[in-house]
């Protein structure tokens, strides 16, 4: 083979190509979202480019993903009382890599593999999923990472009776529209703690020798909503969307987002979910940056 051939590099299109429908591949499927009882839930991504970006969502039905009752059969008696819980809840994470571009992408690729075999790996040793999951994943990150991309992440449980715990990494607050009082509730600022973006700090336990210089990260720790109203919706979204603008400069975030969910509230998740896309876009069709949100509805 000629020297000068064997040394040229690929072509960089059908590599692209081949990126784009490597990382369809991880978008989440229509069998994915999660069947809870009293719970309707539906959400996607926008991407600023049309294809692949930085934003993600990754959707646990516990029970459809991990055959729940396998585990619990094959799990030690201490287990399985926290494993049969999780028939009651679903679980869903919202990431934001930064960027729009590759790398952004594959950054979100490699969280999305290593929480779903994280979550594997803690069912069975825990029967649920416990922060140590999150300060494994925020070790990995830093180590590899460090500061050169950060990563935000909104990781929720929603109960059937509608309760919600989660975390977050500097992502986002949730919002909560009441379906009694009509509007977006205002929720209590101790309800809302976050920490640093994913990897730009050590977890306490992987610190050996010396202090990093933006210090030391605390310990993950878990935020409660309880949505008690029937019609409430709870909105998980990136900053795409509360960043959102028309070409004036005005918002869309909260206050059209609001008059929006007004129109639509009766409507089912999905339909709620492509109210305010379609809303949104007709405000401004041009994405400054990655959009996603989901919808939760407790009906």
């Amino acid at each position: 083979m000629d020297q000068t051939k064997k040394n040229m590099p690929l072509p960089l299109e059908p590599e692209l190509r081949r990126f784009s429908a490597l990382a369809g591949l991880f978008d989440p499927a229509p069998g994915d979202l999660p069947e809870l009882p009293g719970i309707d839930m539906y959400g996607s991504c926008l991407q600023k480019n049309g294809e692949f970006g930085g934003d993600h969502i990754i959707y646990v039905d516990f029970n459809k993903r991990y055959k729940l009752e396998k585990l619990i059969r094959e799990a030690p008696p201490q287990v399985r009382e926290k494993l049969a819980q999780n028939y009651h809840k679903a679980g869903l994470v919202v990431i934001d890599a930064e960027g729009h571009d590759l790398t952004a992408a594959f950054l979100a690729a490699i969280f999305h593999q290593a929480f779903l075999l994280g979550v594997r790996y803690e069912l069975r040793m825990f029967g649920e999923v416990t922060t140590h999951l999150f300060e494994n994943i925020n070790t990995r990150f830093y180590n590899s990472s460090g500061l050169s991309k950060t990563l935000t992440l909104v990781y929720g449980e929603i109960y059937q009776d509608g309760t919600f715990r989660f975390l977050s990494a500097a992502h986002p607050p949730p919002k909560v529209f009441s379906n009694e009082f009509d509007r977006i509730v205002d929720i209590s600022e101790d309800r809302l703690v976050t920490f640093p973006q994913i990897g730009t700090m050590p977890s306490p336990h992987d610190v050996e020798k010396s202090v990093p210089q933006l210090g030391i990260k605390e310990k993950y720790t878990i935020n409660e909503i309880n949505l008690m109203g029937r019609g409430d919706i709870l909105i998980l979204y990136t900053d795409g969307l509360s960043d959102h603008r028309s070409p004036s400069g005005e918002r869309y975030f909260p206050s059209r987002l609001e008059k929006t969910l007004r129109r639509c509230k009766t409507l089912s998740a999905r339909e709620v979910f492509d109210s305010i896309k379609d809303d949104l876009l007709k405000f401004n069709p041009f994405l400054e940056d990655d959009l996603s949100f989901v919808i939760i509805k407790k009906s």
